[in-house]
């Protein structure tokens, strides 16, 4: 009897877990909609970015000039009610105070915290790859622990807190690499790419160059107390031992390449962290989420495996040196780890 009543209340919870989801799912539709309105095509980073802010992960957007990466983040905050939005600018000359604020002195005031613009929901950290690495180092703390310190006093930052990074891979000059304990931070690292030609007459069309972000009159879909809420929700979706095992042979395939047969193996020096299956399995549950299922399965480890695993695998110097992509290496890896 007690047996009965415990199935009966785990499958009314899973119930009450569905249609919350189902839910949910609508205002992200909605959230999609809104950002459409600025972004021609780019669905994938689209649905990053929004599996992103489910799963209170950050991320990484590769791509050349122009591409409409800012105006992504931007579109992004502008569907949030009750939020705020900082954009930094990332240059040779920033410090870390520029970034989390400073204790100042006043005559009348005496000493006080001057909060820096990490104090906001949305960060779009642009170009970050252009401070040097006391600067980046900075944004660690604020990252991971979502708190700051200033001084003697530790802050907590607000809730949602999503840093959304850009980064320009084509210049060498004037630019540092991410530190690897800063870019594990990063849930996602989503390359952005070319438009196709059809989707760039539109963006012709919409002239957004010339146009303010009023002009597209964006409506608030979510705020920040219902965002908190989805991230709770999608703890809550079921992942089996058998697709965690998954996971973690993919990520072990990463490091031992050999005992998995993978060929392009020979070019990693150094595969993912545990942090890799961590992000592994809350990006699934998110992609299952947006799916309007209430439990993981494979196809949802591999539709976030490309960006989860590409900034975690470090390539040898014969791997740079072939100039060999880490993506062509995670599709081996996909390709040759059984199926659950």
């Amino acid at each position: 009897m007690p047996e009965k009543l415990e199935k009966k209340q785990f499958e009314q919870e899973r119930e009450e877990l569905r249609k919350k989801v189902i839910f949910y799912n609508k205002k992200i539709s909605d959230m999609r909609n809104e950002i459409r309105k600025v972004i021609i095509g780019q669905e994938g980073e689209i649905e990053s970015v929004l599996k992103c802010l489910l799963v209170n992960g950050h991320a990484l957007l590769e791509g050349n000039p122009g591409l409409a990466k800012t105006l992504l983040v931007r579109a992004l905050s502008m569907t949030v009610s009750d939020s705020t939005f900082n954009r930094i600018q990332f240059t040779p000359d920033l410090l870390p105070a520029d970034i989390i604020g400073l204790t100042v002195y006043n005559p009348d005031k005496g000493f006080y915290i001057e909060k820096g613009p990490v104090f906001a929901n949305f960060i779009l950290a642009d170009e970050i790859n252009r401070a040097p690495p006391k600067v980046q180092s900075a944004m660690l703390e604020a990252m991971q622990e979502r708190m700051v310190t200033i001084g003697k006093e530790t802050f907590e930052l607000p809730k949602p807190f999503l840093v959304l990074a850009t980064q320009n891979p084509l210049e060498q000059m004037g630019v540092y690499p991410l530190p690897e304990a800063q870019v594990d931070r990063f849930l996602f690292k989503v390359w952005v790419d070319y438009p196709k030609p059809e989707e760039e007459l539109d963006i012709i069309d919409k002239n957004a160059e010339t146009m303010k972000m009023s002009d597209y009159e964006i409506k608030k879909v979510l705020n920040p107390k219902e965002i908190i809420e989805m991230q709770h929700l999608v703890k809550k979706i079921y992942i089996s031992d058998k697709i965690k095992k998954y996971i973690v042979d993919i990520v072990n395939a990463t490091r031992y390449p050999r005992n998995y047969k993978i060929s392009s193996g020979k070019y990693i020096q150094w595969g993912g962290s545990p942090r890799a299956s961590i992000y592994l399995s809350i990006a699934a549950k998110a992609n299952a989420f947006m799916n309007n299922r209430v439990f993981v399965i494979p196809e949802d480890v591999k539709a976030v495996a490309m960006e989860v695993l590409r900034h975690r695998i470090i390539l040898n110097y014969e791997g740079k040196a072939a100039e060999i992509k880490t993506d062509d290496i995670i599709n081996d890896i996909l390709d040759r780890i059984p199926v659950p």
